[in-house]
Order: structure tokens, then C-alpha cells, then sequence
């Protein structure tokens, strides 16, 4: 990521903070490279458990170019996808978390190294998102390697 991608990302992230210098500041001071932030104004996430997120990314980046931001968490036992806001009112699925409007969460500095949550999808500043349909296509097509997988070790 360019100083440019990420300048242009953390503008786009900390748009929805209810004070952004504070949240600006928050990240350059904070020994963890993380600030608190909204989910449903510009973005929900939906939180997936790492086992199904992994293959569930693989499946996506083979679809689009670029998909929506995608952290993945302390020690790779979740992962958020980035979707359009609304969408965790709207999903209804099993095992699949949603952080929306009225939730918080702890997004890392793009482009900065951190010790715990982290990009593995930076934002790019421009608002990309997931499409929730392509993610959820992509979520069966995951698990249907899965369990194809499953079945040969068996």
C-alpha cells in the first residue's frame, strides 16, 4: 500500500468517526495501531469464523478484481468482510456475525503493521465493498470445497 492508498484510506475510515481528529490521533498515538469505529454508516461487516473466511476470500479474489476491506482478527479465528451498510439487517445466515448500525469496531491503521487485528484487504479509499450476494455465493462455494475435502480425508 502507497502512502497515497493509505492517506486515501484513512480518510474514507475515519469519515465516520464521530470526531476524526480524535480518531486520527488515536491511531498514531495508540502502541496498538487501532481505533474504535462505527459499522452502519458507510459499511457493516459481516464476521465469518476463520475456518470458512479463509477459503470463503480465496473464492472471492478469484471472482473480482478487488474485493471490499477484509480484517482478519488475533489469531485468524474470525474474519470481517466489509459490505454496503444495511446488509446485516438483511442477512439471515448461520454461524455469520454482523456488526451494523449502533455496533463498533476495531479497525487497525491501514497500511501499518500491528500486533493483532489486521488487513488482509485494506480499504482503498474509493469505498470499494463486498457485494453481499458474491460474498455469500462465495461463502457456499467455500463450503462446498470444504466438505468435498472433508469427505476424501474421511
Amino acid at each position: 500500500m502507497t502512502g497515497s492508498e493509505a492517506k486515501s484510506a484513512v480518510e474514507w475510515l475515519v469519515s465516520v468517526a464521530p470526531d476524526p481528529d480524535a480518531c486520527r490521533w488515536e491511531w498514531e498515538r495508540n502502541p496498538l495501531g487501532v481505533a474504535l469505529l462505527p459499522a452502519g454508516r458507510r459499511w457493516d461487516v459481516l464476521i465469518l469464523p476463520g475456518e470458512l473466511g479463509y477459503p470463503t476470500l480465496d473464492v472471492l479474489t478469484r471472482c473480482v478484481d478487488r474485493p471490499g476491506p477484509v480484517l482478519a482478527d488475533f489469531g485468524d479465528a474470525r474474519m470481517g468482510f466489509f459490505v454496503p451498510p444495511g446488509t446485516v439487517a438483511r442477512w439471515i445466515g448461520t454461524g455469520v456475525r454482523g456488526a451494523g448500525r449502533g455496533t463498533w469496531i476495531v479497525v487497525p491503521y491501514p497500511g501499518r503493521s500491528t500486533g493483532g487485528v489486521r488487513w488482509l484487504v485494506p480499504p482503498d479509499g474509493a469505498g470499494t465493498l463486498t457485494d453481499p450476494a458474491l460474498l455469500e455465493l462465495a461463502m457456499h462455494e467455500a463450503a462446498a470445497r470444504m466438505a468435498r475435502e472433508g469427505e476424501t480425508e474421511g
